[in-house]
């Protein structure tokens, strides 16, 4: 594979979502959030547990009111993967999640109330060991900073950020990372240059309501990948109106392109044409959700016909050159001597792809007691 120089990252301080590290050149991570009902705790767990067997990092939960607080304690229970408690204006509810033991909270302390309210949170905060989230919006920005400039824009965004930011400051509480999300790519990847150049305390990224699975990923990809190759951000989000499932294979798949982490299969494939011998779109869709269970990273080239097939399959674990009535597989860059039969090429090459992880995993540890 082409040599690229590593990505120079901004250096941070480090924070920890439950036991998930965040900054300080700790692994990226991918969150989401979940649409249902918090106070609906069944349909809730089962969208984490959805969220889980993807990968996904840290999972966050909006808690709106006390009845969604009681939720979050048993949902808590019932799933692994690190809760960040959303939470606006009410105090209360943020000092009532923390004592169920999520694993960090998202507020913006300005909002929350008087001095005495920010700090019975922030004290909860440090007494259980809790990460603040400061989540800056571009769309929810404070009145006076709203009349102070016509329009939300970076300097608007990062005055707000500096202002949550000062509570905490004058509490002598550091364990945060903020965001400064905004809707227009151009806002949101000033205002995170901004703020990187004014804090040391992680930051998460993300371009809030960034709109449907193909426009949202678009938008998100340009955003959060420049920003990534510029060494900015030790966690994300893809916003999207779409199952949070989505979001998750959509930052991983971010993350896959800027070499930065690779979970799971990468699928290459042709964008198809009439020299195509088999469906490729339809065997890359079905394969894709087949194999989501996997985490093992692999490259799979899936091409239809023989032009720019050989190329491709040089630099992927295993791939398929579209033949008539059967195609070519290759393993490692290398072609092998049997093919495979296009009218079950779905099930065939799944195998041959399942068969390729348990080589990669390596053989199981064997614990051999003396």
């Amino acid at each position: 594979m082409y040599h690229i120089e590593p990505i120079t990252r901004r250096q941070s301080t480090r924070i920890y979502v439950g036991k998930v590290p965040v900054g300080n050149d700790a692994p990226i991570t991918v969150q989401s959030m979940t649409n249902t009902a918090t106070t609906d705790v069944a349909a809730t767990v089962t969208q984490i547990k959805d969220l889980e067997r993807l990968g996904v990092d840290i999972v966050r939960v909006s808690v709106p009111t006390m009845e969604a607080a009681e939720a979050i304690r048993l949902i808590k229970k019932q799933v692994q993967v690190p809760i960040v408690a959303d939470i606006h204006f009410d105090y209360r509810i943020a000092i009532r999640v923390a004592e169920y033991g999520v694993d960090c909270l998202r507020i913006n302390p300005g909002n929350i109330g008087n001095q005495s309210r920010i700090r019975a949170v922030v004290d909860c905060a440090r007494h259980h060991n809790i990460p603040i989230r400061i989540g800056i919006n571009g769309g929810s920005l404070e009145k006076n900073i709203q009349e102070k400039y016509p329009e939300p824009n970076p300097q608007a965004l990062l005055e707000s950020a500096l202002r949550h930011i000062d509570h905490l400051d004058k509490l002598n509480f550091d364990a945060f990372k903020v965001s400064v999300k905004a809707s227009d790519i151009f806002i949101a990847i000033e205002s995170y240059r901004l703020i990187a150049q004014q804090i040391r305390q992680p930051l998460h990224l993300g371009v809030t309501e960034a709109g449907n699975a193909r426009a949202g990923a678009v938008k998100s990809a340009i955003a959060i990948g420049l920003l990534l190759l510029e060494g900015i951000g030790d966690t994300l989000r893809v916003s999207l109106a779409a199952h949070p499932i989505e979001e998750v294979k959509v930052g991983f798949d971010i993350l896959h392109a800027l070499r930065i982490r690779s979970r799971g299969v990468n699928f290459i494939a042709c964008p198809t044409c009439s020299r195509q011998e088999f469906d490729v779109i339809g065997t890359v869709n079905a394969l894709e959700e087949r194999l989501e269970d996997v985490m093992t990273p692999m490259n799979v080239a899936i091409m239809g016909c023989m032009v720019n097939g050989p190329g491709e399959a040089k630099i992927a674990d295993l791939a398929v050159t579209g033949r008539k009535k059967s195609s070519g597989v290759y393993e490692d860059g290398i072609q092998l001597p049997d093919r495979l039969d296009n009218n079950l090429i779905i099930d065939q090459l799944e195998a041959r792809i399942r068969t390729k992880i348990k080589t990669l995993e390596g053989p199981p540890c064997i614990n051999i007691k003396k």
